[in-house]
C-alpha cells in the first residue's frame, strides 16, 4: 500500500513551508482575507488543486482505457465554502468544469470516461465534499 508524506516548517507570521516525499517544495500561507500573502499557495488551493489534479490523472488514464483520441483537457475547479456559526467552515461543494476534445468517439463514451476518472480518483473519493462536474465536450472528426 503505498504511503505519501508531507512536512510543513513555520517561517514567520502566516507564512509557512511545505516539502513533499516526491522532493517537491514551496512556500504557502493563510489566504489574504485570514491574514495571509497575496499570490501564495493556500490550503484552500491546495485541497482544490488535489483534487483537480487527481481527477486530470485519471481522465488520462480513462482515455487510454476507453481507447479515446484525445486532443485537448482542462478542468476549472470551484470550491463553495460553507461557515457555520461558531466561524468553523468546510467545503460544501467542488464543482469541476472539465472541457475535454477528443476526435472519433461518441459524447455518451467521454461521459462514461469522465464518471470512471471520478470513481477512480484516490483523492476525489477520500473528501467529504460533494463533487459534481459540468463537463464541456467537443468531438472532432
Amino acid at each position: 500500500m503505498p504511503v505519501y508524506t508531507n512536512k510543513v516548517v513555520w517561517k514567520e507570521g502566516h507564512i509557512g513551508h511545505t516539502s513533499c516525499g516526491n522532493g517537491t517544495e514551496m512556500g504557502f500561507s493563510a489566504p489574504p482575507s485570514l491574514y495571509g500573502h497575496p499570490r501564495m499557495m493556500t490550503p484552500e488551493d491546495a485541497y482544490l488543486m488535489s483534487i483537480n489534479t487527481c481527477i486530470h490523472m485519471m481522465v488520462l488514464w480513462a482515455a487510454k482505457r476507453f481507447k479515446l483520441d484525445l486532443v485537448a483537457f482542462e478542468c476549472t475547479a470551484e470550491g463553495e465554502v460553507e461557515e457555520h456559526l461558531d466561524k468553523t467552515s468546510w467545503f460544501k461543494k467542488v464543482l469541476l468544469r472539465p472541457k475535454v476534445v477528443v476526435r472519433g468517439a461518441t459524447e455518451g463514451v467521454v461521459r462514461r470516461a469522465l464518471q470512471m476518472a471520478r470513481k477512480y480518483s484516490t483523492i476525489a473519493e477520500s473528501v467529504k465534499s460533494e463533487i459534481t462536474m459540468e463537463p464541456e465536450i467537443e468531438i472532432r472528426k
